[in-house]
């Protein structure tokens, strides 16, 4: 009687090891101080850290100034995929809000994540990222730089 109680306790220690599994690149998407009507989308990764397919079924925001965004696609054992969400910036100041997310997870089946910050008329202007190059991108440039200059030249020989 004691081997079969054993062996159920690790049949379902086994199948508890054995699911999917919801892992997030953050919990929490913090927009900083941003100016009114400035773009409010984000995106969250979901990765499915176990070895059974992980389907979200349901996002759901706290409020309708948020809107979530994603796929009820399986997201296979070790890949990824991206919960969009958009806040509405046109609400001025601060928020703080949470996104349910709910999924085949045994352990997890409803995560949280959050977005905050504050929308304010006097925010700086966002600042560009610098893309960086690839070596190939690198050269292509400097072939079109070439040319350019030389179309130049003879534009202004005539």
């Amino acid at each position: 009687m004691k081997k079969l109680i054993a062996g159920i306790a690790l049949l379902g220690t086994f199948a508890i090891a054995s699911a999917q599994t919801i892992t997030f690149d953050k919990t929490t998407f913090d927009y900083g101080t941003i100016k009114p009507n400035a773009d409010g989308t984000r995106f969250f990764t979901v990765t499915n850290s176990g070895d059974k397919p992980l389907i979200l079924s349901n996002v759901k925001p706290s409020c309708g100034c948020t809107t979530p965004e994603f796929s009820q696609d399986p997201i296979m054992p070790g890949k990824s995929a991206k919960i969009k969400v958009g806040y509405n910036t046109a609400i001025p100041g601060g928020f703080n809000k949470m996104i349910e997310v709910f999924s085949n997870d045994p352990a997890n089946s409803r995560s949280v994540i959050y977005i905050k910050g504050n929308v304010d008329a006097n925010a700086p202007a966002p600042v560009a990222e610098a893309k960086v190059l690839t070596p190939a991108e690198q050269k292509e440039a400097a072939k079109a730089e070439k040319k350019a200059a030389k179309l130049a030249k003879k534009a202004a020989a005539k």
